[in-house]
């Protein structure tokens, strides 16, 4: 039983090392990987060898996760996670079938990203500049803002990315593939606030352009924190967090432009079909606007 699970544990470094330098994926990206595969190891214990899984196994073991809780996308997600790992065992490893192939998650109620109202974004982004922390964290509220960035995106950058000559910044997303997106005036005014005061907290050879009070780069929980605190600062009666701010420009760009693509092209995103899900946005702000000032929505039938 130790043997079967340390040949386990091997098989999946190996794939986790396939996917970070092979496959070139994002150590965050990795780690999920890796914690899924984990799941898989303690769902099926020492029932069977992993080249012994069968597709009636592999349904079961779907049901299992279900009757867990989890809904529709997590188990698709897992799933997702165990068909690349049994697709790398039959590539490098000689493994004869993939178990998972085929297999489809439970659907589950799909759930519209929230996103703030325009009024509640510029409620946010009128956060006084009272000290140093307070201009950066108002500059990373407008970044996020005026170019929809990723969290991993905006803690990614390096002061060279931002290009106040041409009005852009160039980040790297998904799957380390780079773009460059428009940058605001008022994200611009707010990053040239920065700048002075990140040089008083920092080493000249930092090249990270958002730092802590430290002095070091601000991380993912940092920006977190930020945006929660600032938030409430500022009166908005729901959490904040750096997904909402990206799906709030999305949805508001889309809003004004109609433009499908431009807001494909300049969220990231590999296909159409995830940025589809603002036209659902879209749709529930014209039916407000609707509701509110047609005659035949207004006015009560008196029958």
């Amino acid at each position: 039983m130790a043997d079967r699970a340390s040949a386990a544990q091997r098989l999946l470094d190996a794939f986790l090392a396939h996917l970070a330098q092979e496959r070139r994926l994002s150590p965050h990206t990795v780690r999920a990987y890796s914690r899924d595969v984990r799941v898989l190891f303690d769902l099926t214990g020492d029932a069977a060898p992993l080249a012994d899984l069968r597709v009636h196994q592999a349904r079961r073991l779907a049901a299992q996760l279900h009757a867990r809780g989890l809904d529709g996308r997590s188990i698709a997600r897992m799933l997702s996670a165990w068909r690349a790992f049994f697709r790398y065992l039959a590539r490098d490893h000689g493994f004869a079938h993939n178990p998972f192939q085929g297999i489809r998650a439970p659907r589950s109620a799909k759930n519209l990203p929230k996103a703030l109202s325009p009024d509640e974004a510029g409620k946010l982004m009128e956060l006084a500049a009272v000290d140093d922390l307070a201009v950066r964290d108002r500059a990373i509220c407008e970044l996020f803002y005026s170019s929809g960035l990723r969290l991993s995106e905006l803690t990614g950058l390096r002061l060279g990315d931002v290009s106040f000559g041409d009005q852009t910044v160039r980040v790297t997303g998904k799957g380390s593939k780079t773009r460059v997106v428009p940058v605001g005036r008022f994200a611009l005014h707010a990053l040239s606030a920065w700048l002075p005061a990140r040089a008083a907290l920092t080493r000249p050879d930092q090249q990270a352009l958002f730092v802590a009070r430290t002095g070091r780069p601000l991380g993912a929980r940092g920006v977190q924190r930020c945006l929660r605190r600032r938030a409430m600062q500022q009166g908005l009666t729901q959490p904040v967090h750096p997904h909402m701010l990206r799906h709030s420009f999305a949805s508001h760009l889309l809003q004004s432009s109609g433009d499908l693509r431009a807001v494909q092209e300049m969220l990231g995103h590999a296909s159409i079909s995830t940025t589809q899900v603002y036209t659902h946005l879209d749709f529930q702000h014209l039916a407000k606007v609707y509701d509110a000032a047609h005659p035949r929505a207004r006015k009560k039938s008196k029958a």
